[in-house]
């Protein structure tokens, strides 16, 4: 499984914006999907996963500002920032896994988000 993350940029804090992530497999609706994102210095956290059912969860950080959905025809899971604030500055990854692996196996390249004061 190949994935390609983008929509990463600069954003004024309190601002919108959406990451997408398509995957190269169309059997891409068997995989849970999750958005990790790694600041400077820090360690690389989840930021919000989805089942291949469709349940979601989410880091407490970005509990009602960070949506993730996916569209499985068009191989592709998302990941809505709403109300972005200078601390979730970082490089976000998409990742997938198998329903029953306890790890993400398959990742994809970073997309830098930028958030400023």
């Amino acid at each position: 499984v190949q994935l390609q993350a983008s929509g990463g940029g600069l954003v004024q804090a309190g601002g919108p914006l959406r990451l997408p992530c398509t995957g190269s497999e169309n059997i891409f609706r068997f995989y849970d999907m999750g958005w990790h994102r790694q600041a400077p210095g820090k360690q690389r956290e989840l930021v919000a996963s989805i089942t291949s059912g469709g349940s979601t969860t989410y880091a407490d950080s970005v509990k009602g500002r960070f949506t993730i959905s996916r569209d499985n025809a068009k191989n592709t899971v998302y990941l809505q920032m709403n109300s972005l604030k200078p601390e979730d500055t970082a490089l976000y990854y998409c990742a997938a896994k198998l329903k029953f692996k306890t790890s993400y196996d398959y990742w994809g390249q970073g997309t830098l988000v930028t958030v400023s004061s």
